[in-house]
């Protein structure tokens, strides 16, 4: 190989690698903002659905626990345990956690919180999954890898930062 073309070779290297380096932190600064917000959106949307005005769910919320929601465990249906309470507290759950979500607030354990309700919600309809389900669990699990990021309220206040070891990183020691 030539001095020229090793060179050049050297060039595309260096310029490459400075291409994924742009790329990292242009995803490490827009991916979670747009996974926060890609994921809040259906819960809110679900949320607005159920409320007639200021705590006051609306009848067919409450009708839909009480008698049209059921859990499929192990090839059995079940109902909901207190349905008007569950209601109550899923209603609250799709308005409270997309709002705190979308401001990057107590990003990581919303976003659990958000995958336990995915969780229950492919026991109500498990026919769901391929076509929302995963991706709720996707961004969900994707937002409590990478945390908040910088456009967050977390951030901002400093706290709930993203831990600095990454799984396969070798711990900074000094």
């Amino acid at each position: 190989m030539t001095d020229t073309t090793h060179s050049a070779l050297g060039a595309l290297e260096g310029g490459y690698a400075r291409l994924i380096e742009a790329l990292t932190r242009a995803g490490l600064l827009l991916a979670p903002p747009v996974l926060r917000l890609a994921l809040a959106m259906p819960f809110f949307r679900s949320g607005l659905t159920r409320w007639d005005g200021f705590f006051s769910l609306n009848a067919s919320t409450t009708y839909l626990f009480e008698e049209e929601f059921k859990l499929h465990i192990l090839g059995r249906e079940f109902t909901f345990p207190w349905p008007d309470m569950v209601a109550y507290v899923v209603g609250t759950a799709e308005i409270c956690l997309p709002i705190l979500l979308v401001l990057g607030f107590a990003t990581r354990p919303v976003a659990l919180a958000l995958l336990v309700m995915t969780g229950v919600i492919q026991l109500v309809v498990p026919d769901g999954w391929a076509n929302f389900h995963i991706h709720w669990a996707a961004e969900a699990i994707a937002i409590m890898a990478l945390g908040p990021g910088f456009l967050s309220l977390d951030h901002l206040i400093g706290g709930l930062r993203r831990p600095r070891a990454v799984i396969g990183a070798t711990p900074n020691t000094g």
